[in-house]
């Protein structure tokens, strides 16, 4: 008689299926590659069917497997679901949430968020990386992006948390040497601090002004693709940047830093952006609504 289907081998089959291996999925679990073989195999021996066609490269679904994987993704999702409705009422959401962010805005707004975020939900296991490129949500296993920009997937689900904009800024040095620009084709006259972040075309400035949208393309001596390199350079007195408003409002207060052309500048909103409905986790919904009312309060909202 075989044994019982488990919901943790469903898991672990669609798992495998989405990161396209028994070692990525591994990883993505903390566990050895050796016991998500083991969870297949009880798998296949309950169900009477071989799922994966392995080899050395790459694995495949049989077309058993491809009928299973349907299955699996449903029953998943129905138990998921059973645990929200069951559970709306309690007050400690638990279990692991995937939650991935920019470099530059995941160290200095919200590793802080998440810090007091676990403090009052002790049963909840938060994993948090950072990358300045665009991820798949789906294929890296991310629950939740918190990303600064307003260009979103149609396919994704988003929330605003806070306003914001990038603005044209640079060190009194620098602009006591090479002069104020008046108007915005002037910048290309000067040495713009160019970096590649995330989703934004490298060397192309695309900026809302009095005559509607436009662009520009500019350069420089230096460029690169961390933002904090830039910021650190622009206060140094090497250039131009683009920079958001919430990583340079200090040092604009403080005079390290003097805007420039205040009437162009790139609409870049902070958001919440996962692939399901709120409704559908409990832990998601905590998360979103916790960092946007930590947002607030520290005056980002």
């Amino acid at each position: 008689m075989k044994d019982l289907l488990q919901l943790e081998d469903l898991r672990v089959f669609c798992l495998v299926v989405r990161k396209g291996g028994f070692t990525a999925a591994a990883e993505t679990m903390a566990a050895s590659p050796a016991y998500v073989s083991k969870r297949i195999r009880v798998l296949e021996q309950c169900l009477g069917c071989r799922l994966l066609d392995r080899t050395t490269r790459r694995i495949a679904m049989t077309e058993r497997g491809e009928h299973i994987y349907t299955w699996a993704g449903k029953i998943l999702q129905d138990v998921e679901q059973m645990s929200v409705e069951i559970g709306a009422a309690r007050q400690q959401p638990r279990g692991i949430i995937r939650i991935s962010s920019s470099f530059g805005f995941g160290r200095v707004h919200l590793a802080p968020a998440l810090g007091e975020l676990a403090q009052h939900y002790p049963e909840l296991s938060i994993r948090f990386e950072v990358a300045d490129c665009l991820i798949d949500l789906a294929q890296e296993g991310i629950d939740l992006d918190i990303r600064v920009g307003n260009e979103i997937a149609p396919q994704l689900l988003a929330r605003k948390l806070a306003n914001n904009r990038r603005i044209l800024c640079a060190a009194p040095a620098y602009l006591a040497r090479h002069g104020t620009p008046e108007q915005l084709s002037a910048l290309g006259k000067h040495n713009c601090l160019v970096i590649k972040e995330r989703d934004h075309p490298f060397g192309v400035w695309r900026l809302n002004g009095p005559q509607g949208e436009c662009s520009i393309r500019v350069q420089g001596a230096l460029a690169a693709n961390h933002g904090e390199v830039v910021h650190q350079w622009a206060l140094q007195g090497h250039g131009i940047m683009l920079r958001s408003l919430w990583d340079v409002e200090r040092e604009l207060k403080l005079g390290l830093l003097v805007q420039v052309l205040p009437d162009y500048y790139l609409p870049a909103d902070i958001w919440a952006v996962y692939p399901e409905k709120l409704a559908s986790s409990a832990k998601l919904r905590v998360c979103v609504e916790f960092i946007q009312q930590y947002f607030r309060r520290g005056g980002l909202a």
